[in-house]
């Protein structure tokens, strides 16, 4: 797959799934606004990037932060073709959790982190796609929680609520703007090695449940790097009739019920 005439702008691209992605799309031969919060990331991911990188330090729940993006690559590049939208991350410690344990703050925290971030990104690469007539593709962050709940170890229902209705939101907008060549899709990862899923990596009853959840390659969690090929190929030429999908890419954890610790009968 070949990106050598793109380029795109990886919001959440400083570190962890973004950044590993960043750097799939620079081997593929991409160009990239990689735009994270913290300016040292930032600034790290650029040096490992090189000169076919950008980097913005700003928030994607900031509704200015995309249209930020989008004209620093046409600032740098003379070019935008592709936005990839991976910021968001676990409202836990802001007050998720299962429904009934959900603050008010929780709720407003996770959603507007993870869905409304969404909705400003996706709205200003529409908006700019369609001022340049030139068609673009726009690749969403999803989860497998959004398809496939588990409620023993990942009941946070705010987040599960937001990453499904980016999958509403996507596919509408995908059957909205296929007659200007837009596409958008959504992939779905299991639990994956990030700094997001530190909690479950640090809990050894979890993962050994996800040993049992996620049984592919011998059992284990993800790794960033199974997730880089399908987004280079929803952002690239390849995946030119292709929008509307949500792929998931999670070991098997929708076809697996997963091992859990046995409940004490007398607990």
């Amino acid at each position: 797959m070949n990106l050598s005439n793109k380029v795109i702008v990886i919001l959440g691209g400083t570190t962890g799934l973004g950044l590993s992605a960043a750097h799939a799309c620079v081997r593929a031969g991409g160009r990239l606004i990689v735009v994270g919060r913290n300016a040292e990331n930032a600034r790290r991911a650029v040096v490992e990037l090189g000169p076919q990188s950008r980097s913005l330090t700003a928030d994607a729940s900031d509704p200015s932060t995309a249209g930020r993006s989008i004209n620093l690559a046409m600032a740098e590049f003379q070019r935008f073709d592709a936005l990839y939208h991976v910021a968001g991350g676990s409202g836990r410690q802001h007050g998720d959790g299962p429904l009934h344990e959900i603050t008010d703050g929780g709720w407003e925290k996770t959603m507007h982190w993870n869905l409304t971030s969404m909705f400003y990104s996706n709205r200003a690469a529409i908006q700019s796609f369609l001022d340049r007539k030139t068609g673009g593709s726009i690749l969403n962050m999803g989860s497998v929680l959004a398809l496939a709940p588990s409620a023993a170890y990942f009941s946070s229902h705010a987040y599960a609520a937001a990453k499904a209705a980016i999958i509403g939101m996507t596919r509408s907008a995908a059957a909205h703007y296929a007659t200007h060549n837009i596409r958008l899709n959504v992939l779905a990862p299991a639990l994956v090695e990030t700094p997001m899923s530190s909690r479950a990596q640090q809990n050894a009853e979890i993962m050994r449940f996800v040993r049992t959840k996620q049984p592919l390659d011998g059992g284990r969690i993800g790794l960033p790097s199974d997730v880089d090929e399908a987004a280079v190929f929803f952002l690239s030429d390849a995946s030119k009739f292709v929008t509307g999908q949500v792929l998931s890419i999670d070991g098997g954890w929708q076809l697996s019920d997963g091992q859990t610790t046995p409940l004490d009968p007398l607990g």
